[in-house]
């Protein structure tokens, strides 16, 4: 199973995360992406920790449900890796290579790439481009990840009666789907910080010309405010997280519980960008995108934009498709911020 693999026709995009997985089914009529449907599953605790799938059957199963709900055509599908569990680097290598020589060449030279025995990672690369530096060199993207972490997620997607064609690499299916807004966004920004507000970790990525160039992992997200509804509430963590998603919680909830999460979200967000500006040429952003299940929290992005006088816009990579009609439109506004990887997975169908 490569990580950079080529196109094929009709892919679910699965997205297997902490709390929940995510499936997307998008069309392409005359010309135009269509959004024939998705859905999102919650997990029970203790299937996905620490990014690695535990119980794969019990994914699988959670998988199958979400396909048979949505009707899905096929049960060929991508997947992703995480961020932090795939090692990238670009190289430089001869053009005059051919496919078969580059990879003898990058496994005799993995060991000065990939801190692993090269039996238990899965490898691929793709040649990018010209390099900067030397006419008869091309730039090579080389990616690599413990075989642990792609076979997990292969198997739960067999369990839930899906064939895995394409491993693809988490950021660059968000950068894909965010790639599907960026034209949308106001002003026509150069430097756009894409801020993925996951349940553990909240992720910034800085996107030039709308190509990801930078991104910085922090241990900050949802979970927090999960953690918070149960402290004050005394509930359990799964009461919570119901209560949370179903916004049934006392009146004391938003001055209390929500409001100070939400300026640590800011906090947050303001040591990450001073992280990059001190690590880089720029000094400022344009733009803020928000994604992540977290992102959707009414007055969030007004938070953010007030406090760091900046633009800030909730990430929908359907805005530029067509929706069935099956699709509830409120709903899916709620939900696709949290969509950005599942629907930049079902866009390789279409790469």
């Amino acid at each position: 199973m490569k990580l950079l693999s080529s196109k094929h026709q009709s892919l679910i995009g699965v997205d297997i995360c902490a709390t929940s997985v995510k499936l997307v089914d998008i069309t392409r009529q005359q010309g135009v992406y269509h959004l024939k449907s998705y859905g999102i599953e919650r997990l029970p605790p203790g299937i996905v920790v620490d990014k690695l799938i535990v119980d794969t059957e019990a994914a699988g199963d959670t998988i199958a449900s979400l396909a048979r709900q949505n009707r899905v055509a096929g049960n060929d599908a991508a997947t992703a890796v995480s961020g932090s569990s795939v090692i990238t680097k670009i190289i430089d290598m001869d053009a005059t290579l051919s496919d078969v020589e580059r990879e003898a060449q990058i496994r005799l030279d993995a060991d000065q790439y990939i801190p692993y025995p090269l039996d238990e990672v899965n490898l691929d690369f793709e040649v990018l481009g010209p390099s900067v530096v030397d006419d008869t060199m091309v730039q090579v993207l080389l990616a690599a990840s413990r075989s642990e972490n792609v076979d997990q997620r292969v198997d739960a997607l067999a369990f839930g009666g899906l064939k895995t064609k394409v491993m693809d690499i988490e950021s660059h299916a968000i950068e894909r789907a965010f790639q599907m807004m960026a034209d949308n966004l106001p002003n026509m920004p150069e430097l756009v910080a894409v801020i993925d507000i996951g349940h553990h970790q909240t992720t910034l990525y800085i996107a030039k010309n709308d190509k990801f160039i930078y991104s910085r992992e922090q241990l900050f997200g949802g979970l927090q405010l999960t953690e918070a509804i149960q402290e004050r509430y005394g509930l359990s963590y799964e009461e919570a997280m119901v209560n949370k998603h179903e916004r049934m919680l006392p009146d004391d909830y938003y001055p209390e519980v929500l409001t100070p999460f939400m300026e640590s979200t800011v906090q947050q967000i303001t040591r990450s960008l001073q992280f990059y500006f001190s690590s880089s040429q720029y000094d400022h952003i344009d733009h803020i995108v928000l994604a992540g299940g977290s992102s959707s929290i009414p007055g969030l992005a007004g938070m953010i934009q007030q406090k760091l006088n900046i633009g800030v816009t909730v990430a929908d990579p359907f805005i530029n498709m067509t929706i069935s009609p099956y699709i509830d439109s409120e709903q899916l506004a709620i939900d696709a911020p949290s969509l950005m990887a599942a629907c930049g997975l079902a866009l390789r169908s279409f790469n």
